[in-house]
């Protein structure tokens, strides 16, 4: 005998036989309706949902994985979701998955490669329409491969592996990208300095093993090049993206007294410890220190005096990546692969001097 599903109350729970008979259709059209992946006209959709509506009926969503449909949902991967990039990433993911119903779920991996990789793997069996993975990758072949074999994995399950802010993988696998000019943007920032008269320019902040920070280390290099000025590996100071580490590495290089004349953060919440530590060390930004940033979150425009960054358009990365993995559902267009690159700035504020007894370069 066939026991019947009880709700919490202990009445019983209505089921799709019960939908179908209060709407007048059959059991098919209600799981057209549900699962969202065959045509019904409008009339019928509508009298379908208010009878789920009147009957209290909930989808079975393990019901619906095991029969291999998804469960309309966006899994994105950060390392830490209170720090704004990832956070404003995460809100454009939200977003755009909400305009097509689906639900977001966001983990967080404390900057832990394998936390990362089981994530992945939660979201494949929770039959999540696509996995956005943020920030930058590590330089790991054993990584990486594990990551392409994730993403094949995706790939014929009906879903996409996305990387946002990070380059491609090697490894051919069947994957979206979400980047931005990064290099471009360092460079740009770094030249603005080197306009202002400043060579001696501290690169400080970035783990060293991050594709973030190699990218925006090479764009800075670049800079310098072209400008003929000699590059002092002293100068280069990499580290956590943290003001913590912005704080404390500034208060350390400033004991000695600057052997520089501008600095460049490695991204805004670096740039917000490093300008405490220069305060307390008596220090005014820009007229002794000249001081900018990376990424324009909100605390550029909260500091005094503001900050000079270079903008990312997180939000937008979080968006477009959705819009990459999934269409909507009555889009008559093939999902987009491949790699997108959206395009940086400088915000200029006022954080930025000519360098003491010399004007800008012409």
């Amino acid at each position: 005998m066939r026991r019947q599903s009880t709700a919490a109350d202990g009445q019983r729970r209505a089921t799709v036989t019960d939908v179908a008979r209060r709407a007048g259709v059959s059991t098919a059209t209600v799981s057209r309706v549900l699962n969202r992946n065959y045509p019904v006209a409008e009339a019928t959709r509508e009298r379908v949902e208010s009878a789920m509506r009147e009957l209290g009926y909930v989808v079975n969503a393990h019901a619906r994985a095991l029969a291999g449909v998804s469960n309309r949902t966006v899994g994105i991967i950060v390392n830490e979701v209170i720090d704004p990039f990832y956070a404003y990433i995460a809100r454009g993911v939200e977003r755009e998955a909400a305009l097509g119903g689906r639900l977001c779920l966001v983990c967080c991996t404390q900057g832990d490669p394998q936390r990362e990789l089981a994530f992945i793997d939660l979201m494949h069996e929770r039959r999540a329409d696509a996995v956005v993975v943020v920030g930058g990758s590590i330089a790991d072949r054993g990584y990486t491969s594990e990551l392409a074999r994730r993403a094949r994995e995706l790939d014929a399950g009906g879903s996409k592996l996305v990387l946002c802010g990070r380059p491609p993988l090697d490894d051919p696998a069947p994957t979206a990208a979400v980047e931005y000019d990064n290099e471009g943007g360092a460079f740009a920032i770094t030249d603005h300095l080197l306009m202002q008269g400043h060579e001696r320019i501290l690169y400080l902040g970035g783990p060293p093993k991050l594709s973030t920070t190699r990218d925006r280390l090479a764009g800075h290099l670049r800079a310098l090049e072209l400008r003929g000025v000699p590059q002092d590996r002293d100068l280069a100071q990499p580290g956590a993206f943290s003001r913590g580490f912005g704080y404390r590495r500034m208060a350390e290089l400033l004991r000695d007294g600057p052997d520089f004349t501008a600095v460049f953060a490695a991204n805004d919440m670096v740039a917000a410890g490093a300008a405490q530590a220069l305060e307390e060390a008596g220090l005014r930004v820009p007229e002794d220190i000249s001081l900018v940033g990376y990424d324009d979150i909100p605390v550029a425009q909260e500091l005094r005096p503001r900050l000079t960054t270079v903008h990312v358009p997180l939000e937008e990365m979080g968006r477009q990546a959705v819009r990459l993995a999934v269409s909507g559902d009555d889009d008559w267009r093939e999902p987009t692969t491949g790699a997108l690159r959206l395009g940086t700035h400088i915000v200029v504020r006022d954080s930025v001097a000519p360098r003491a007894g010399r004007g800008s370069r012409t």
